[in-house]
């Protein structure tokens, strides 16, 4: 195994931009080498309507005073707001052997067994990726694959407003209720529900020399 295959860098970012982190996540991955220790970025934005990069204009049912951006991960218009918990994976999925598919397997059965320790029933959907809970959507993920390597991620709603979801075909489907964990009786913050996540993506994502960084506010 190549030791750079257990090396993980988690950056704790904070309330960021979304353009601003975007835009960082892409630098990073076209500058990456071979010899890149892979990074995990965990941040809250503020409110923003994002477009995948296959994202019919339809699909946004009212104009508003929240911003839309288009972005280049898979996937359709979601939302994203202070109360979500955003993880950016920075993976070289090539150097993991991994493809497209496992990775967003480890992300949707990470979701699931961190709200299973709080007795919240969690399902994935092979033909709708990110997580479910009676019906009702959680977790949204989306991915982009440059040079072998992962950028984007998923989105956790935890404790945030739910009501400009009505504004979208969240995802790309009509009516499509979402949920969060506050809803469902998990009543931990972001901050708190952050290392938890991690802690169950690494048990598939196996780092083993892992180094934590926190952004002052």
């Amino acid at each position: 195994m190549n030791e750079l295959d257990k090396q993980l860098k988690i950056r704790y970012l904070g309330l960021q931009d979304y353009l601003t982190t975007w835009q960082a996540m892409s630098d990073f991955t076209s500058q990456r080498d071979a010899s890149t220790v892979d990074e995990i970025w965990l941040v809250e934005h503020p409110p923003v309507f994002t477009q995948g990069s296959a994202g019919k204009a339809e699909h946004l049912l009212q104009q508003t005073e929240i911003p839309v951006v288009q972005s280049d991960r898979g996937g359709q218009i979601t939302f994203h707001a202070p109360g979500q918990l955003i993880v950016y994976l920075l993976i070289n999925i090539r150097r993991k052997d991994f493809n497209v598919r496992s990775l967003v397997t480890i992300i949707e059965e990470s979701i699931i067994n961190l709200l299973a320790d709080y007795n919240i029933h969690a399902i994935a959907k092979a033909d709708a990726p990110g997580v479910y809970v009676k019906g009702k959507k959680i977790a949204s993920l989306g991915l982009k694959i440059r040079k072998g390597c992962s950028f984007h991620g998923l989105a956790l709603n935890v404790d945030m407003d739910l009501s400009p979801f009505q504004q979208i075909n969240p995802c790309g489907y009509a009516g499509l209720e979402m949920t969060q964990c506050k809803t469902e009786g998990l009543k931990l913050s972001v901050s708190q529900l952050a290392p938890l996540l991690i802690e169950k993506m690494n048990q598939q994502l196996n780092y083993s020399q892992i180094e934590s960084f926190f952004h002052e506010q």
